[in-house]
């Protein structure tokens, strides 16, 4: 949906591959927007009484209400979207305009005042679940009564109620609900220029496109090497590296892992830490805040992860965004980043000569009593005569990194949290 000022549109849009499907029927249009609809109800209730002026408003609800579902039977919604809403409880709502990109800002400074340190204060790629968007009275009477509130204008509160008003139609008038709300940057000029685009533009990972400059020489062969230390889907059991944890946040995770080494240690965590939210990365479209917060944690821990005290709260944000599973794996993940970094200290990877071979698999009989599950690490060196470099000696002297994070009082939650055992090896073969 786009809501400006006059108007406000609904359609429904399915993107595959950078393939764009748009309903037959274009979109339908109503003039609902923020600024119409609030002269609209102020309209309705001129020169009533209360009675009549609730009279008035309840049945012009009705009419918006019948206008939203005769838009919906008419925008020929296809099948599989109807069936995903009724299996998960509502639609994903996708939001654009002004008039909504206001009541993210406000559900933003709900999250973020009195005790609640919501991380990442960027409308793009923020959600709202459907509880949160639809809880129109707190929206209302922050609006009426907060003193300042961030991106949110005198012009802007104005229109809360109407918008509210919306909010409440919208709720009332979608066949099986509104699942959550995804809030968007662009607006109609946007899409209209992203549509000409070549499906093989199109398909490419913003992030993924927006971290490629940063990319070090040898970056394909250092993500084989990091992937090669994410074990495969267990054939036998249910263990499975998060799907969330997609390949386009670890390509952009590799394609940055070496943007703040230049930085003292006393920084480079924290810059890590804030580079897809206020640093390098935020201006970066069409990226979730789960996605940003996934990427920086990553990030932090390829730094070792060490943080002044005041930036450890901002971590535990970040961490609040994911399941305690993702935070372990971003934490397991950023540990094989860095211990690439200091095997290849410049990104520069001779793949005729490969310094070390990696392999992660999914084991049973760790610990010292061979009773516990998690992952078996082997990195593989080429074995030689005589080693200047002490290669071995030296990945024997940091991979206890590794090891810690599957320490049981390490795992997310503490000891009875989400975690698993780490055995690291070293081993020295003929790899070449």
């Amino acid at each position: 949906m786009d809501l400006g000022g006059g108007s406000a549109q609904i359609t429904w849009l399915i993107s595959q591959s950078g393939n764009i499907r748009l309903s037959p029927k274009g979109s339908f249009s109503f003039p609902y927007g923020a600024a119409a609809l609030t002269r609209k109800l102020a309209e309705l209730k001129e020169g009533k009484s209360k009675k009549e002026a609730d009279e008035a408003v309840a049945e012009f609800r009705k009419e918006m209400v019948a206008n939203f579902v005769d838009a919906y039977n008419h925008l020929q919604v296809p099948q599989e979207l109807v069936e995903r809403a009724q299996r998960e409880d509502g639609f994903p709502l996708y939001l654009s305009g002004g008039g909504f990109r206001g009541w993210g800002y406000l559900l933003l400074y709900v999250n973020q005042v009195h005790g609640r340190h919501y991380p990442i204060s960027l409308i793009n790629g923020f959600s709202a679940q459907k509880e949160q968007f639809e809880d129109t009275k707190v929206l209302k009477d922050v609006a009426r009564n907060a003193c300042e509130i961030f991106r949110v204008s005198d012009r802007r509160r104005i229109q809360v109620p109407a918008v509210a008003f919306l909010v409440n139609v919208l709720a009332e008038a979608i066949p099986h609900g509104i699942k959550e709300a995804h809030f968007c940057q662009g607006g109609v000029r946007e899409g209209v220029l992203f549509q000409e685009l070549l499906p093989s533009i199109r398909r490419q990972d913003p992030l993924e496109v927006a971290t490629m400059r940063f990319a070090p020489p040898s970056g394909d062969a250092i993500l084989n090497l990091l992937i090669s230390g994410i074990p495969k889907h267990s054939q036998t059991s249910s263990k499975r590296f998060p799907e969330s944890i997609s390949s386009q946040v670890i390509g952009s995770f590799v394609q940055t892992l070496y943007v703040h080494s230049i930085m003292s240690k006393e920084s480079a965590s924290t810059a890590a830490l804030y580079s897809t939210s206020t640093g390098i990365m935020s201006s970066t479209h069409g990226v979730s805040h789960s996605d940003r917060a996934r990427l920086a944690l990553l990030l932090e821990e390829r730094y070792e992860g060490e943080l002044p005290p005041r930036e450890v709260d901002f971590k535990n944000s970040l961490r609040q965004l994911l399941t305690p599973e993702e935070v372990w794996w971003t934490r397991y993940v950023g540990k094989l980043g860095l211990l690439i970094s200091k095997i290849y200290p410049a990104g520069v990877v001779d793949e005729a000569k490969p310094r070390v071979v990696l392999s992660a698999a999914w084991a049973s009989n760790l610990g010292k009593r061979k009773d516990k599950q998690g992952l078996e690490v082997t990195w593989t060196i080429q074995k030689v005569r005589r080693d200047p470099a002490k290669l071995k000696e030296a990945l024997e002297d940091h991979v206890g990194i590794m090891h810690k994070v599957g320490k049981r009082k390490n795992w997310i939650g503490g000891e009875d949290g989400w975690g698993m055992a780490v055995d690291v090896k070293v081993v020295e073969e003929d790899i070449l």
